[in-house]
């Protein structure tokens, strides 16, 4: 059958760049001078040829099969003004990248309508919206890092990977960053991480490499979905020492492939634990790779993209010759 012609955004560049492997043709809406939520095929991604740049303007004149949505204003506002009607009753997705931020447990999500899937990254976000009439589906996170890239831990250093910690406040942990800073060294790399004496931003093919150095990765996030930046450390085989709360707590089996507590001086005492010792390191970095492996490889990953959208569409997969 033919790849599906689908309709997104470039919301999360990292999350788009893994979507885009699935078999289909992807048309990213694009603006003038490239605002955030408007980037189309751009940037530092080695996107695949099946990743298309779609000018807002011209949407509305292309045919497609399926619309993506990956935030709320593309839900509320852009699919009015830039896709016709008849578009607008084409199959629909929403990908959830979050967990419900006005209140944990009874926030009802923006998304009411049975003949729209939500998609949500982690079962931990599925479980806290109200997600009322809407049918839901979790999709776990896929990453792909270089296969020539492997872990070393030689510098005695953690490594902690947010964007624009300093002004994201207490739900992104910027206060257990700084306060963990005083008692072990750790380097922060993000966007706007100069603003928190950081080290600025590594580009996404770099930082599999870049990260790898470090002997371990800390993740000080209070409340918010799973980063594919510590996925993407476990794959390397890197340690990753983090609180134990939204789905990180399925994440990281704790004293095995990292460290895992709610009481921050819990988590310095392994990191100072980590610093001293590389073997225990390099252990728990080893079975963090096989546990990321086992649960976030791409196939996986691809294969649940393709079923979720063939299922929308009513369109299957060809069978392969022979199979049942």
């Amino acid at each position: 059958m033919r790849p599906l012609k689908i309709l997104t955004w470039h919301t999360h560049g990292s999350y788009l760049y893994y979507l885009t492997q699935a078999p289909h043709a992807f048309y990213v809406l694009s603006k003038p001078d490239r605002p955030p939520g408007y980037a189309g095929r751009s940037g530092q991604m080695p996107w695949g040829a099946n990743v298309h740049d779609m000018p807002a303007d011209r949407a509305r004149h292309e045919q497609f099969d399926c619309i993506v949505f990956q935030d709320d204003q593309q839900y509320e506002k852009d699919q009015y003004e830039f896709l016709s009607a008849q578009q607008r009753a084409l199959p629909r997705i929403y990908i959830e990248h979050d967990p419900p931020r006005a209140h944990p447990t009874d926030m009802p999500h923006l998304v009411d309508d049975p003949n729209v899937l939500l998609v949500h990254v982690s079962h931990f976000n599925a479980l806290m919206y109200d997600s009322a009439r809407t049918p839901t589906r979790v999709i776990e996170h896929g990453v792909l890092v270089p296969e020539h890239v492997a872990y070393s831990g030689e510098l005695a250093r953690g490594l902690v990977v947010i964007n624009h910690l300093a002004r994201r406040g207490r739900r992104l942990g910027g206060d257990i960053f700084q306060g963990a800073r005083a008692q072990v060294p750790l380097d922060l790399v993000g966007m706007a991480a100069e603003e928190l004496d950081g080290l600025g931003e590594v580009a996404h093919a770099q930082l599999p490499a870049f990260a790898a150095r470090y002997r371990f990765m800390f993740n000080p996030i209070r409340y918010t979905s799973l980063g594919l930046a510590v996925i993407e450390a476990m794959m390397v085989g890197m340690p990753v020492v983090a609180l134990a709360t939204t789905e990180m707590a399925t994440v990281i089996e704790n004293g095995q492939s990292g460290f895992i507590d709610t009481n921050p001086a819990t988590l310095v005492t392994h990191m100072q634990a980590l610093l001293r010792e590389p073997l225990l390191a390099r252990r728990l970095g080893a079975h963090a790779r096989r546990r990321a492996l086992e649960r976030f490889g791409i196939a996986r990953f691809s294969a649940d993209w393709d079923r979720a959208l063939r299922d929308v569409t009513g369109i299957r997969a060809a069978r392969r010759p022979g199979s049942g």
